[in-house]
């Protein structure tokens, strides 16, 4: 027995196994990825989703003459967190996600949800027992329902403008990063260095090329959200071209700044996921930001990704100008001056 486990101790098949185990655990991003990100991401969505079944439902009254009677009976369910507000505000709040359904000011009142979207369905079951029992009876009276169906208003409108956000800090920081490093790696940054040229010249031509590439994906991306999925494009194209390259830009200067320093392809990986994480999560990619605590939105709304978003969702379902989005496209440009400036003077040539 004992010679046998000797034997398997000191086994090819074993000590290939051990040598695997150590080099894995040797590696601080993998045990980031494995351990750490599960826990992150859940408790994030936690935040976001947790205990829905309990949680009010968020739902728009439109403001007229029986909207107070109707908040007030809603509240009273204790299932419904109602207010008041103009038809116009309500339209783009349950566009938005940021309600599940409006109730319309008429009579009988009509229920304006989106069909696609699970809680608004539960909405739509919540508000009409609310009001059926503050009416008196069961049934008092036959609502009307209003499908969010038109282009501009659905869930899939909601989320491309999302997913193009997201692709753009996707592109911007992991090509840079890696093509950065890589470089490092085989000593070109340090032949680069010695060449008849400005440092910043070869970090903006990392930038430009990315723009190149940028413009290819981005237009594949909306030609297919246009002509297969029917997503809206209410601005003009000149105004999202220009957010998405000020968004381009910004995502590159936070590549570039996440590439300063690493040696190796994991340590850049690591990094650019942990920068990236917050934003994946937070800043309304697939939900709407509303679903986040009060306490969290100034964090939430200064992440470049969400005034990216905002920035998209307001040209494409919108046909906001571009004054309208001047505080989006600040931020954007700031957050992009701050990091092209750190990653210069940070930035590690060998």
């Amino acid at each position: 027995m004992a010679r046998g486990l000797r034997s398997l101790r000191g086994s090819p098949l074993a000590l290939l196994i051990r040598a695997r185990v150590v080099e894995f655990l040797r590696e601080p991003e993998a045990i980031f990825w494995m351990l750490v990100f599960p826990i992150l991401l859940s408790s994030a969505l936690a935040v976001a989703f947790g205990g829905r079944a309990e949680a009010p439902l968020p739902v728009s009254v439109e403001a007229g003459a029986g909207a107070e009677a109707r908040r007030a009976a809603l509240e009273a369910s204790g299932q419904i967190a109602p207010r008041v507000v103009p038809r116009d505000q309500a339209q783009r709040e349950l566009r938005t996600g940021k309600v599940a359904l409006v109730v319309l000011d008429t009579d009988p009142p009509t229920y304006w949800f989106d069909p696609t979207r699970p809680e608004s369905r539960a909405a739509r079951l919540e508000v009409d027992e609310a009001l059926q029992r503050a009416a008196g009876r069961a049934d008092a009276f036959q609502p009307a329902a209003l499908e969010m169906t038109e282009r501009g208003s659905r869930y899939i409108d909601f989320l491309v403008p999302g997913l193009l956000g997201m692709n753009v800090m996707s592109t911007g920081m992991w090509a840079i990063g890696f093509s950065i490093v890589q470089q490092r790696i085989g000593k070109l940054l340090k032949l680069f260095v010695a060449a008849p040229m400005k440092r910043w010249q070869l970090l903006v031509a990392h930038l430009g090329a990315r723009l190149v590439f940028l413009a290819i994906e981005v237009v594949a991306l909306l030609l297919f959200a246009v002509l297969a999925l029917g997503v809206p494009i209410a601005g003009s194209l000149a105004a999202l071209a220009l957010v998405i390259v000020v968004g381009a830009l910004s995502f590159v200067g936070l590549g570039l700044l996440v590439a300063a320093r690493p040696r190796t392809l994991e340590g850049v990986s690591g990094l650019t996921n942990l920068a990236m994480f917050p934003m994946w999560i937070f800043s309304g990619v697939f939900f709407s930001t509303e679903r986040f605590p009060a306490a969290m939105q100034p964090f939430i709304q200064a992440l470049p990704l969400t005034a990216l978003n905002d920035a998209l969702r307001g040209v494409m379902l919108e046909g906001a100008p571009l004054a309208a989005l001047a505080p989006e496209l600040a931020l954007l440009a700031g957050w992009g001056a701050v990091c092209f400036a750190l990653a210069l003077k940070l930035f590690r040539w060998q």
